[in-house]
């Protein structure tokens, strides 16, 4: 299933995309005397297995959904998730060409990392498909994109093993981790430069983990004003979705919806010769195999 957060007449509902349209779950549920809370898309990670039952009941009869079936022109795209409880978890340095890349850029020894490297971005940084990402010009001058899968946390749970992370899965995404290079080295941390308001493009969509199966075959591409910058495939990172599950929940509680990116691939601006950072009015598409597309463009401020 693919689920998607709108906008419709002034309210944010949660819903599902099928080939009759969107259809409003919160509406269909109350027609079809569901009990099942469909109001959100966090209502429905909760919900677990009960949740998602009614949600393939409701789709198996959305021919006779009536208003709940909205045209896609009708409604606006959110982030799936339009305010994450709490920081976006991030992965850096998964890929070792990116890894190679930013080495050869700052001109250090290559060491690759031996465990998953964790950074936050605020809440805030959380955008939709289509919503612009701010470049203030008295903040950065080195605004750059990095496309990356997203792993949306179904059921949560502390110490969760390898061999089961996939079970605490409900989804999966695409994220762009639009970073302020110059802010990242002057703090010489990362949670700064990554966590300006608006630097998160996530979506369009969250498709289950059932629809998706093994995600190592997913293939992610990014293109600033349609040139591809950045291609690979999820197989190709150094730690693996379980691995990086086990790791980040050791000693910590993941919580339903959490969100994880997972890192980028190389072909990053500030690693290219010479730098190609964004600029007004840039256009960036964020494309995921199955998942869909993010396009979200560059606005001066």
């Amino acid at each position: 299933m693919q689920f998607i957060s709108f906008r419709y007449k002034d309210q944010i509902a949660a819903g599902l995309v099928l080939r009759e349209g969107i259809l409003h779950l919160a509406a269909a549920a109350k027609a079809a005397g569901e009990s099942v809370d469909l109001s959100s898309m966090l209502a429905i990670i909760r919900g677990e297995a009960p949740a998602l039952a009614a949600c393939e009941r409701l789709a198996a009869g959305a021919a006779n959904s009536g208003p709940a079936l909205l045209p896609v022109a009708q409604v606006q795209k959110l982030a799936p998730i339009p305010q994450p409880v709490r920081n976006v978890f991030c992965v850096g340095r998964n890929y070792v060409d990116h890894v190679k890349e930013g080495a050869a850029a700052m001109s250090t020894d290559l060491k690759l990392p031996v465990v998953p490297q964790f950074f936050t971005k605020a809440t805030l940084t959380v955008i939709g498909p289509g919503a612009d990402v701010r470049l203030d010009r008295k903040l950065t001058q080195k605004l750059d994109y990095e496309v990356e899968l997203a792993v949306i946390i179904g059921r949560g749970g502390r110490d969760i093993a390898a061999a089961q992370a996939y079970e605490h899965v409900f989804g999966y995404s695409i994220a762009n981790d639009v970073t302020a290079r110059d802010l990242q080295r002057r703090h010489e941390q990362w949670f700064k430069g990554k966590s300006l308001d608006t630097t998160l493009p996530l979506g369009p969509c969250i498709v289950s983990s059932d629809e998706i199966g093994d995600p190592k075959a997913l293939e992610l591409t990014l293109t600033v004003n349609g040139q591809e910058r950045q291609r690979a495939r999820v197989q190709q990172m150094i730690f693996d979705i379980p691995t990086i599950i086990a790791s980040l929940s050791a000693g910590l509680t993941l919580l339903p919806g959490d969100i994880i990116a997972t890192g980028t691939p190389s072909g990053v601006g500030f690693a290219m010769t010479p730098p190609h950072y964004l600029h007004d009015g840039d256009e960036m598409l964020a494309r995921i195999d199955r998942i869909g597309e993010l396009r979200n463009r560059v606005v001066e401020v």
